[in-house]
């Protein structure tokens, strides 16, 4: 219930996104296969429901969905898709904070950004 009334800033979804991609860059550039999938499992999926970006979600769920994979390339093909989604998360989340409409309420960031990501 407390989670319902509570309102995530634009800047808060970036700070929290680009923190998240760092660490999986990180994680990917050095083939730690487990730290990928607990990035994901833990931390993406958390972000995307946050910010309600249901084809973030979706991108996750399905890396996690096709295990067992049948090598390491086919795994990493994989997290590489999701790295594509999360990046376009990030530039949507960084258009709407650069654009310089009037000022907004973090209700209407938090609109406008489920609007973005569907």
């Amino acid at each position: 219930m407390l989670q319902c009334n509570m309102t995530t800033s634009l800047a808060s979804l970036q700070y929290g996104l680009e923190d998240i991609l760092g660490d999986f860059r990180l994680a990917r550039s050095s083939g730690d296969l487990g730290r990928l999938a607990l990035l994901n499992y833990c931390e993406i999926r958390r972000w995307a429901r946050e910010a309600q970006a249901k084809d973030l979600a979706r991108c996750s769920l399905a890396l996690m969905a096709n295990f067992p994979y049948a090598n390491r390339d086919e795994f990493l093909e994989a997290v590489d898709e999701l790295m594509v989604e999360l990046e376009h998360a990030h530039g949507c989340v960084c258009d709407l904070l650069s654009s310089e409409h009037c000022p907004r309420d973090s209700q209407a960031d938090s609109n406008q950004l489920v609007s973005e990501f569907h």
